[in-house]
């Protein structure tokens, strides 16, 4: 069982960090052709969250923070996914109240502030904790054959599909999952995002049913003084990393080279 943080470096040591928080899967094998198409212009800093049922975010954020310290990892952008920016939220608070670490921008990836359906979440909690084991074994199962269609422009996601599978099947996975489910249902860092200054950018696929991204984007523009762009990928869905692994690269390392130039926009 992985009860511990698992932290990876990839890329050259001098260029621009971007750190990786995957989202409610909790592991970096959905970002592999992502990964692949930014490690030789980035320093790739990824995360696999520990199988926990007790840490907050909180708690995932000092570990984080932590991690990167341990490594002499002083600033860097944050690229959160999903479940990720609200591990992302909570590291700007510790940011703000003293931890050492300088953020250069934030990147939301299907990610959001206040998750803006919590019907959804409740409805998925509850399915995901009714079904029996033989149920999971079977749909992912099943996924691992979708794959082969969803990630056909992403082949080295592809090649990591089994292990990616693999890990949805471990032992205390599926309670992990429902844990982060609930640390969604009581997270609200709207007022954190309200005053956060730092260079904020909205990333997401157009089929995405998970976190819709039209109230998400009017939130941003409206309420964060960050924002500065987003970009809706018609092709994607919710794992916007992995379904458009290059146009995303392209887009983020657009936004990098903007932030670091120091431009800052609203246009689309």
């Amino acid at each position: 069982m992985n009860d511990r943080l698992e932290v990876r470096v990839e890329g050259p040591p001098n260029a621009p960090t971007l750190i990786y928080l995957p989202g409610i899967h909790g592991d970096w094998y959905l970002v592999t052709s992502f990964r692949r198409a930014v490690v030789s212009q980035v320093r790739f800093v990824e995360f696999c969250y520990p199988r926990t049922t007790t840490w907050s975010l909180e708690e995932h954020a000092r570990a984080i923070l932590s991690a990167l310290q341990e490594r002499g990892i002083e600033r860097g952008w944050l690229l959160g996914e999903s479940f990720g920016s609200q591990i992302a939220w909570a590291m700007l608070s510790q940011i703000a109240a003293g931890t050492r670490f300088e953020v250069s921008g934030l990147i939301l990836a299907g990610g959001f502030v206040r998750y803006p359906w919590m019907g959804g979440v409740r409805l998925t909690r509850a399915l995901i904790a009714g079904l029996p084991d033989p149920a999971v074994r079977l749909l992912f199962l099943g996924y691992a054959r979708y794959a082969r269609f969803r990630h056909r422009q992403a082949p080295e996601t592809l090649e990591s599909m089994d292990e990616f599978i693999r890990r949805r099947l471990a032992p205390g996975d599926r309670e992990a999952v429902l844990h982060r489910l609930d640390l969604i249902a009581r997270s609200d860092p709207r007022a954190r995002a309200r005053s956060t200054a730092i260079d904020t950018w909205f990333l997401s696929g157009f089929w995405d049913p998970v976190v819709p991204w039209i109230p998400v984007r009017r939130w941003l523009r409206r309420e964060c003084p960050g924002w500065r762009s987003d970009r809706v990928l018609p092709r994607a869905d919710h794992t916007v990393l992995a379904t458009q692994p290059r146009q995303s690269a392209e887009v983020i390392l657009g936004w990098m080279e903007r932030g670091a130039s120091g431009l800052q926009s609203g246009d689309q």
